[in-house]
């Protein structure tokens, strides 16, 4: 009778799991804290008063409850369903730990108007060209309320117009994706994209005095502000426990972190008669780019160096200034304090060594800041740094596989102390055993301040590059066509690193050249990454590099975010011409893989992604277009299919 009640609950669960895709998820318990006594015999009436009983006692906090209690009977774990949850499981969650309770599923997919009756409209249209996005992967939506608006195309009518979803990995003239393993045995590179629920950071967009209808306006809060959206590379090392973690969860982090410091939409009217002015049109956006010459940007353009070895280490740029951060308001200034100030403390007392002394970049600790502000960049500071804290916390607490006197009690040889805190999504970190690798991070959000979409050639929006290791990330320049990047490698011999090591680390003696000449840092070539356990004292830490830049209309072609198996191997000016060639994001991804691939030395896995801007219809105008590494990039491919110069690397 206790297998079939257990049978039932497991399947109501997983059908609750299709009922819709927003459907709250049932949190899953830590399988360290699941508790369950086997051989009980099923008895309803006294069940029921038992869960009346219990749920009396955890109304407060629904995912709080009783205490648990040793009994007689032997403990052991059984699985109910797809949760893993068994018919008497009594768990104890400290309050810190509770798991929130309107947590959702990741957005993969945006909201957006499509025509009702046409798929692609007439591109002789007063409104434009098609839309090009793809109905047979859309499905109806409805918004609840307070919801973001969908995106709406500027100048377009809006009768006969359904809201629908669209998966951004189905829409392939906006967005592409692509990844090959090399020549590994397995690919630990991992990638996200979709949607995330947090306030507007986008600057305001220019206001008029009168209003016109039908124009968009700017959200008078946080609720109602248009999509913010998500894109994210991850390139693990030592396995793909931590790339999966930051996939499945770096987001939650963000999300958490901008309500629990109260953070308010950049948008915020302070003069309820100002309203967006009528946005420029795609033609005009896309004929005011002011395009220049092969000769005017020659100097400018760092092209690969043949030297008679085209093996050489890639050019990489020095990365665009960041933007001056805009101050938001928040709910509750004092919290928000508290909780970067508990953070450093929980460094301090969890790890030591280097964070005894670490301060990281974005985090104002006094009391009185200005207007009791505080910036984007710190929310996304704290949640970079929680996020790390609690994986590198939660392997501490598992049994190494390399110990040869393991037991069934971890030996905490890394002296990491504490415990993590319950992931946003409640799913548990890690397997079984503890993992030492890590994972490098690259992550781009973009918040525009009306629901016109950021691809669209006259829409403004800000982007804001958080980055961590030596995944990267570029833009490309429309009106020069030069790779613009947005982030820097961060290896122990960098100026800025070298500088931050020996500021705040005992690093120095821990740096060290390995049998190809690069120096790395306890072993490690990255000098910032998440996880990697056994060297966060010495100062491995996930503080991100931020970088801000306000994209204007047409300003920009596309994003481009990369693993270092595509920026180890090719140029930043290769990497774009690539790009430039392809008839769509998606397939500019897949050349960039490809050719990445084909030229490769060491065959490393290599991730790319590929995000469209306004200025993409005229990507391969400005300067040199793609020509400018042509020529090096089809030497290249003839040398790797040289069968003596393969025999060689």
């Amino acid at each position: 009778m206790a297998n079939l009640a257990t049978k039932a609950l497991g399947s109501a669960s997983r059908a609750a799991a299709h009922i819709s895709p927003d459907a709250v998820p049932i949190p899953a318990i830590p399988t360290a804290l699941r508790t369950s006594r086997v051989g009980t015999p099923l008895n309803l009436p006294d069940d029921a008063l038992r869960l009346q009983k219990e749920s009396a006692a955890v109304r407060p906090n629904r995912y709080t409850a009783l205490a648990t209690r040793a009994r007689s009977c032997p403990a052991q774990t059984r699985l109910c369903g797809a949760r893993g949850v068994s018919r008497d499981t009594i768990v104890d969650l400290p309050p810190r730990h509770a798991l929130p309770a309107t947590r959702r599923d990741f957005h993969t997919y945006f909201v957006t108007h499509l025509p009702s009756s046409s798929l692609h409209p007439d591109s002789g249209r007063l409104y434009g060209s098609g839309h090009k996005l793809p109905r047979d992967a859309s499905t109806p939506h409805t918004p609840s309320p307070g919801s973001s608006p969908a995106v709406s195309i500027p100048n377009m009518p809006s009768q006969n117009m359904t809201v629908v979803r669209i998966p951004l990995r189905r829409a392939k003239h906006h967005f592409g994706t692509a990844t090959a393993r090399g020549n590994r045995p397995y690919n630990e590179d991992s990638d996200q994209a979709g949607i995330v629920d947090m306030p507007a950071f986008a600057k305001r967009a220019p206001t008029s005095v009168r209003q016109k209808p039908g124009e968009p306006t700017a959200a008078d809060s946080a609720l109602g502000d248009p999509q913010v959206f998500y894109f994210g590379v991850f390139d693990g090392h030592g396995g793909v426990q931590c790339s999966h973690f930051l996939r499945d969860e770096l987001h939650g982090y963000i999300e958490e972190a901008s309500s629990e410091f109260g953070l308010q939409s950049s948008l915020r009217k302070k003069n309820p008669w100002e309203v967006s002015r009528r946005p420029v049109t795609k033609e005009q956006a896309l004929d005011n780019v002011n395009m220049k010459k092969p000769d005017e940007v020659k100097g400018d353009a760092q092209l690969p160096e043949r030297d008679g070895n085209t093996r050489q280490a890639p050019r990489h740029g020095d990365p665009l200034p960041s933007a001056e951060s805009e101050p938001v308001e928040v709910s509750d200034y004092e919290k928000a304090i508290k909780l970067k100030k508990g953070l450093v403390q929980e460094y301090r007392d969890s790890i030591g060594g280097y964070f005894r002394r670490f301060q990281p970049e974005h985090f104002n600790l006094t009391d009185g800041g200005e207007n009791q502000t505080i910036s984007v960049e710190a929310a996304l500071a704290y949640a970079f740094l929680r996020a790390d804290l609690d994986f590198v916390s939660a392997q501490a607490r598992k049994v190494d596989p390399d110990d040869i006197r393991v037991s069934d009690s971890p030996l905490n040889n890394d002296e990491i102390l504490g415990e993590p805190h319950a992931t946003p999504s409640g799913h548990d970190i890690g397997g079984a055993t503890r993992f030492k690798g890590g994972s490098t991070a690259s992550i781009a959000l973009i918040s525009t301040p009306t629901p016109a979409p950021f691809w669209h050639p006259g829409a403004h929006s800000s982007l804001i590059v958080a980055h961590v290791g030596d995944t990267r990330v570029l833009l490309c320049d429309t009106a020069t066509g030069l790779a613009q990047p947005l982030t820097s490698d961060h290896h122990p011999t960098t100026p800025r690193e070298s500088n931050r090591l020996r500021r705040y680390a005992p690093a120095g003696s821990m740096v060290s050249g390995d049998s190809f000449g690069e120096e790395r840092i306890a072993g490690l070539a990255n000098s910032r990454a998440f996880g990697d356990v056994k060297s966060k004292r010495i100062g491995v830490s996930a503080e991100p590099e931020i970088t801000r830049v306000e994209l204007g209309p047409a300003q920009y072609s596309f994003i481009v975010l990369m693993s270092d198996g595509v920026s180890g191997t090719l140029s930043d000016q290769e990497i774009v011409d690539v790009i430039k060639e392809a008839k769509t994001p998606e397939e500019g991804a897949r050349r960039v893989v490809e050719y990445a691939t084909e030229v490769s030395d060491d065959g490393d896995n290599a991730t790319c992604q590929v995000v469209r801007l306004g200025g993409w219809e005229r990507r391969s105008e400005g300067g040199l277009g793609s020509l400018g590494t042509k020529e090096f990039r089809d030497i290249r491919r003839a040398e790797a299919q040289d069968p003596r110069r393969r025999s060689k690397r």
